[in-house]
């Protein structure tokens, strides 16, 4: 059984920064996330992508905005687990029991949903055949692009991951971009690089097909793409990698007996608590009027709903407010010497 003040569920950027808050107020923390790696959507949807939106920051990466974030919460310890989904939950002794799908167990004071919107999965390919190639020569995200290098790459998909993709890989791989529609759904800079790599002949672009079959023994050696008037072409391919978005699901939080509104868990302003005493919501999970899905507003969702943990982990204490330029508990808390 796992102890502590307060269980976050999600490490993105959101979850991240509330962990950070957590620590300022004295509180520890540990986080659940079922992605096998730190940093939510801003790692497994655009890691190389700049974000033009984070104060004082004029822009970074997801990966640079996560790694900073762990920086930033290194003096906490905060202890991670990962490829784990929160299932069950229950109240016992004004402390929470959480259980995960691998029957890890948690004993909390107070739960923070920061999943983004959910536990979320990519969406795959029709074609049954394929599934037998999924995480050795067919993927749905990128963890070592160096596999690729000096390969035939046949990628799927017309929003900015394909695209950013297909220009990034096409400098060290023979790379086929295959779309089911002319038109595309990345940025529109992303698009004419796309264009002007196929008039030069350093990429090839496929539009108006989609798979047909995938052929191959132990890894892929040919793919099928059927146009929508049915002519089919056979490429050489040594990957597939597919793009075509997440498939979002609320999953167990939905049992959980929170108010939900198309998707979303509604919470109050004050704290960012839902209908549930000592759960709360914070980033593109939570709503409530006048929301703003940026990963600023979610820093300040953070902030709050720790503070509103604080009752629950230490209802004899009194919460004081800091500054951390000023307060040197604050400042020990952090590790800063002076």
């Amino acid at each position: 059984m796992n102890k502590t003040d307060v269980l976050i569920i999600g490490a993105g950027p959101t979850g991240l920064f509330c962990a950070h808050q957590l620590g300022i107020i004295g509180l520890q923390c540990e986080i659940v996330d079922n992605l096998d790696k730190v940093g939510g959507q801003c790692i497994e949807l655009y890691p190389d992508k700049p974000i033009y939106d984070i104060p004082a920051i004029p822009e970074c990466t997801g990966e640079e905005l996560t790694n900073n974030l762990l920086e930033q919460i290194k003096p906490f310890n905060v202890k991670f687990h990962l490829n784990e989904r929160v299932e069950k939950l229950k109240k016992s002794a004004n402390r929470w029991h959480v259980k995960t799908n691998s029957g890890k167990e948690f004993d909390v004071a107070a739960i923070v949903i920061a999943g983004g919107v959910g536990s979320f999965e990519p969406r795959k390919f029709s074609v049954k055949d394929c599934e037998k190639f999924e995480g050795s020569t067919l993927f749905y995200s990128i963890k070592d692009k160096t596999i690729f290098k000096a390969k035939t790459i046949s990628i799927f998909g017309g929003g900015d991951s394909a695209l950013d993709w297909a220009i990034e890989l096409s400098n060290t791989s023979n790379v086929n971009l295959i779309h089911r529609r002319d038109g595309f759904s990345g940025a529109e800079s992303s698009v004419q690089k796309i264009k002007d790599l196929n008039d030069q002949g350093k990429l090839s672009l496929y539009t108006k097909y989609q798979m047909d079959s995938v052929s191959g023994n132990k890894n892929i050696e040919t793919i099928k793409i059927k146009h929508d008037e049915g002519e089919i072409k056979e490429l050489k391919s040594d990957y597939i990698l597919g793009f075509f978005g997440l498939i979002m699901q609320l999953g167990p939080i939905l049992n959980w007996g929170l108010n939900i509104n198309k998707k979303t868990v509604e919470v109050n302003t004050e704290n960012f608590e839902t209908n549930v005493d000592g759960i709360f919501a914070i980033g593109d999970i939570c709503s409530y009027p006048g929301k703003l899905k940026l990963i600023l507003s979610g820093f300040h969702e953070g902030a709050l709903a720790a503070r509103g943990c604080f009752k629950y982990a230490k209802p004899d204490e009194k919460l004081r407010f800091e500054f951390t330029t000023t307060s040197k508990v604050a400042q020990e808390r952090l590790g800063i010497k002076k």
